[in-house]
């Protein structure tokens, strides 16, 4: 299809674009708050930047990933630009370094904010789609956790609790007012909260403070909710969360085609899509559509341990046995955002796909 007739067609949701090159090689990757806007950008005018003018020139096809927020687009186009290092995005864009959380290695771990080369050694959770959300989280995780963010200069002069003990922002290791092994016990409930693995954090809470209404202790009780609150806050802003591998798979369909989206989510994040239009498939249910599918795409091939997808099958259980995986129909909130991502894709590549068709049968 023509480029132009592309543009026309485009979405004007969030999402990131990828161009490429004759070779189909993907040669710059982009964000936008509003795709058609930012694509035809592009193409619609005379750019003075000579790097600019090279990029349009060689141009010759584009593809879009609709996401929900601009927050969304931000994060996958950084982990699309480390997968394919474009040549025009390090010509173009500064290499933008994303801000993560880290735990060091020490004798009472520190817990701060990190930007930049990472260290093998710490623990790193991310990345944050900005400071701002990175250093509430912080904030909010030494209301609850009170783990140490003091430098290891400031720790070792210690000879007495400094003020964060005092106001109860830190159990001051740093002169044993709280043993290692309950330190360390702090450390872990945190480091687990973070890897995406919360249930256990929010479910001890949770039963913390209703113990605290059952004894009628209703400021504790009070206390516990805003902990828990606070815990959710960052669940929801912990983009990166340890999820295993798993594909989401979402089918659409229109005037007889369908359109299956395959996007692939390694360690929690979104690394790649496919968009396949299965033959012979009108006037079927998507759902059977997708049971016959999955078999002639996955056998053979390494499957992930989870499929995510956008049915309910009549076959669940025979297809995920012949596959060797786990198969999610109802998925719970740290995966429904996957699932509606691919379908917003799915639903703009068949767009994509019946204008492009037609537009063959009228010439």
């Amino acid at each position: 299809m023509p480029i132009k007739e592309k543009l026309n067609n485009l979405s004007q949701q969030p999402g990131v674009y990828q161009m490429f090159d004759n070779n189909e090689q993907v040669i710059y990757i982009g964000k936008a708050k509003n795709l058609k806007k930012r694509v035809s950008s592009y193409f619609d005018k005379q750019h003075l930047d000579g790097k600019t003018r090279a990029l349009v020139a060689n141009i010759k096809n584009f593809e879009v990933i609709v996401t929900e927020t601009e927050t969304q687009a931000l994060l996958l186009e950084n982990e699309l630009i480390k997968q394919y290092k474009p040549r025009y995005n390090i010509l173009l864009k500064d290499a933008k370094s994303y801000p993560y959380i880290y735990i060091t290695n020490d004798k009472h771990p520190r817990v701060s904010f990190y930007r930049g080369q990472k260290n093998k050694e710490y623990q790193f959770f991310g990345p944050y789609p900005s400071a701002h959300v990175v250093r509430d989280s912080l904030s909010l995780l030494k209301k609850i956790f009170k783990v140490r963010q003091c430098t290891n200069s400031v720790y070792r002069s210690r000879s007495r609790p400094c003020l964060e003990y005092q106001i109860g922002l830190c159990t001051a290791p740093c002169v044993g007012k709280i043993s290692d092994e309950n330190y360390e016990q702090d450390v872990a409930m945190m480091s687990l909260f973070l890897s995406g693995k919360g249930k256990e954090t929010l479910d001890k809470v949770s039963d913390k403070m209703q113990q605290a209404s059952i004894d009628l202790d209703f400021e504790l009780a009070a206390h516990y909710r805003d902990q828990l609150i606070g815990l959710r806050t960052i669940q929801e802003q912990h983009t990166s969360q340890s999820m295993g591998d798993m594909d989401v798979v979402s089918i659409v369909e229109k005037d007889g085609v369908h359109a299956v989206e395959v996007m692939f989510v390694r360690s929690g994040k979104q690394i790649g899509q496919e968009c396949i239009f299965p033959k012979h498939a009108k006037g079927k249910l998507s759902k059977e559509v997708l049971s016959a599918f999955l078999p002639l795409y996955y056998l053979g091939k390494d499957t992930p341990k989870q499929l995510l997808l956008s049915e309910k099958l009549i076959d669940k259980k025979l297809i995920a046995s012949a596959l060797n995986t786990k198969i999610i129909d109802t998925p719970q909130k740290d995966k429904r955002h996957f699932l509606k991502i691919a379908t917003l894709t799915a639903e703009e590549n068949l767009k994509q796909h019946l204008i492009s068709r037609f537009t063959k049968r009228s010439q």
